[in-house]
Order: structure tokens, then sequence, then C-alpha cells
């Protein structure tokens, strides 16, 4: 999944929350050095990529992309159910997303210091263009996925998948409506395990 699915996943915790959201930054064992919160962020966020990787539905998604994008395409579905996780917000918080996204934005101010660098460095573009929010219009999408191809030096041509979104729009929001009720369950019983495990 992508930043918001996993943001909206780490629960009410905040170094859960940002341990989560930046633990693609952090290799192998390198997250044991870190607080005990931020650990159980690190390994929520690895619970998440492995579960959604495997699920039949997510499959189908990427199936459905494969012949245009290769090994791209889990990259493409994890940045097109972040839309539909955005456009659909209300079904899943109290929380009005535009509140929702500048509590984290200023969360992760007020913890820049423990940030790794590559998150540093983004989070201000991140909060300039208001990422999280843009996600919720196709337009946003565009936006992440020309920035995506930009950092495969234009190989992916992950630029051209608002096509396929488009094309077959109700499908892939009726396949993340699927997956992500059994992604929020997973998430939620590995979250508490974690957290029973830590003593916190």
């Amino acid at each position: 999944m992508n930043f918001l699915a996993h943001i909206y996943l780490s629960g009410d915790n905040e170094l859960i929350t940002i341990g989560n959201f930046v633990a693609d930054a952090i290799r192998g064992n390198k997250y044991k050095v870190l607080s005990p919160e931020f650990q159980v962020g690190v390994k929520l966020h690895r619970h998440i990529d492995t579960f959604t990787d495997a699920h039949p539905v997510v499959r189908q998604s990427t199936k459905r992309l494969h012949k245009n994008y290769s090994h791209y395409s889990g990259v493409i579905v994890d940045i097109l159910y972040d839309h539909f996780l955005a456009k659909n917000w209300s079904k899943y918080s109290n929380i009005p997303l535009e509140s929702y996204v500048d509590n984290f934005y200023e969360s992760l101010k007020e913890h820049f210091d423990i940030l790794p660098e590559r998150f540093q460095k983004l989070m201000p573009f991140m909060i300039a263009d208001n990422w999280l929010l843009s996600y919720a219009e196709v337009e946003g999408i565009q936006r992440v996925l020309n920035g995506m191809n930009k950092r495969t030096k234009h190989k992916s041509g992950m630029n051209l998948a608002t096509n396929e979104l488009k094309e077959f729009y109700s499908e892939f929001e009726n396949e993340f409506s699927l997956f992500f009720e059994d992604l929020i369950e997973t998430s939620n019983a590995k979250r508490l395990t974690l957290i029973k495990a830590y003593n916190l």
C-alpha cells in the first residue's frame, strides 16, 4: 500500500504511525535501535506489504496492468488504492481527510529529527503540494505517477496508468473495497499483537 493507507492503518499512536510511514527507508534489522513504538510501526508496515502482495484481489488488480507495466504493476496498484481510500475516506474515518492529513503533517514536523534523511528531504514537498489530500482526485494520482515515472528514468511508463484507472475505474474501486476490509482486519490484529509484545 502507499502512504495514506500505511498512515491510516497505524492507529492513534504518533510514533507507530511515523515508523509505519518511513519503514521503506529502514533496511533489515536496523529498526532494532529505534524506540519500541517506532519498531512496531516498521514491523506493521512490513506485515501490511506482505499481506498486500499475497492477496488474490490485489493480484487481480495488478494482472490488469501487467501487460503494459510489468513488475511496476504492484507499485501502481498501491497508488491507485490510495486514491480510493482518499475518495471514500468518510467510510473509514469520522475525521475529515483534510483535518486528518493536516494533523499528520504537524506530527511529522514535531518529530522531524527522528525521520530518516530521505523523508526529511521529502517532507517539505509532501506538505507544500499536500500529496495526501490530492490522492482523492485523479489529477493528484497523475502527479504521483509522473513523479514515479521520472524516478525510473521514464522506463516504467507509469505516468500512463491513469488511462487504465479511468477505463477500469469501477473494477479497481470494487477490488479496493473488498481488499481493504481484509487489510484493516489483519492490520488491527497485528498492531495489537505487537503492542502487547512490546508492553506498550
